[in-house]
């Protein structure tokens, strides 16, 4: 299913294309280039210094059906329920300091954030569907993949093929055919100082 945004002003294809659909197709699968692509996305995110803040732990159901069960056992119930059709789950997670000197780095999520959104739009690219969740254990997480105390788990990311809506409970139907919707440009950004509505 499709859900193109509707912008004031035409933007670049893809990222008009991208969402965060839940119905996946349970009996697909993804290829290793194709799990290579998506993180090879991400990698190439920017980020402050060069640092590259992001790890990220791959569960991938063909290769390791053991981690991406206890990647799917980190989710929230409500997420299970429908994260368990796809055949890859990925942890994000985001350093705070910095590798090269050890120092508080304080832009660490949000280059994780950005490394994400590339993955994200590559799976676009793909023609598959990629839909991050915050709902998840944190703690939980960390100690299943013994994640160093020095990363924040930031989300798991479900990537898998699209499928109809139909495939999904009557709850997770009527959010994934919905409109979709953003706040006007004027709400969020700002003309020369805070609050005055860009027009």
């Amino acid at each position: 299913m499709e859900k193109p945004a509707q912008t004031s002003v035409p933007i670049h294809a893809l990222i008009a294309a991208r969402w965060s659909p839940r119905a996946l197709d349970p009996d697909a699968s993804l290829s290793a280039e194709q799990v290579t692509a998506l993180l090879e996305a991400a990698r190439w995110a920017p980020s402050c210094f060069g640092d590259e803040p992001w790890r990220y732990v791959v569960c991938h159901k063909a290769d390791d059906p053991q981690a991406w069960a206890s990647a799917l056992a980190c989710l929230a119930e409500k997420n299970q329920r429908w994260a368990g059709a796809a055949p890859l789950l990925l942890i994000a997670n985001a350093a705070s300091h910095f590798h090269k000197n050890d120092k508080p780095n304080r832009w660490g999520q949000y280059d994780t954030g950005a490394a994400s959104e590339n993955l994200c739009l590559q799976a676009t690219a793909l023609g598959l569907a990629a839909h991050q969740m915050g709902g998840f254990d944190q703690d939980k997480a960390r100690q299943t993949f013994n994640i160093p105390e020095q990363y924040t788990p930031m989300a798991v990311i479900a990537v898998g093929k699209p499928a109809p809506a139909q495939a999904l409970d009557e709850e997770f139907r009527q959010a994934e055919t919905a409109p979709r919707r953003r706040r006007p440009l004027g709400e969020i950004c700002f003309a020369g100082r805070w609050g005055e509505a860009l027009t």
